[in-house]
């Protein structure tokens, strides 16, 4: 994992466009307002299966993204197991980091 990513990440979360928390992460998951779906390392597996389950199901890319401390730290948070990002662009350009 790059330090870019998570540069990215902070900007994505300054402009608004992240949403963090299981609960609502999947509710706009249902709707189709996230792009994508961000998954710590280590959340539990019964998360990472519903997350993973749901993703799959309304077709949603879903990548992990380091430790929760990692994830948090970046969107100037507490821990965070999940986040979702909410804009295409945003989405696109963190998947192309992840996948480098």
């Amino acid at each position: 994992m790059n330090n870019s990513f998570y540069s990215f990440l902070g900007l994505a979360v300054r402009a608004g466009k992240v949403l963090s928390g299981e609960e609502i992460v999947l509710k706009e998951l249902r709707k189709k307002t996230v792009y994508l779906v961000l998954v710590s390392d280590d959340a539990s597996p019964n998360t990472r299966k519903k997350v993973q389950d749901k993703c799959t199901f309304y077709q949603i890319p879903w990548r992990t993204a380091g430790s929760r401390d990692q994830l948090g730290q970046a969107m100037g948070k507490e821990q965070r197991v999940i986040a979702g990002i909410g804009d295409k662009g945003f989405a696109e350009k963190m998947i192309s980091l992840l996948d480098d």
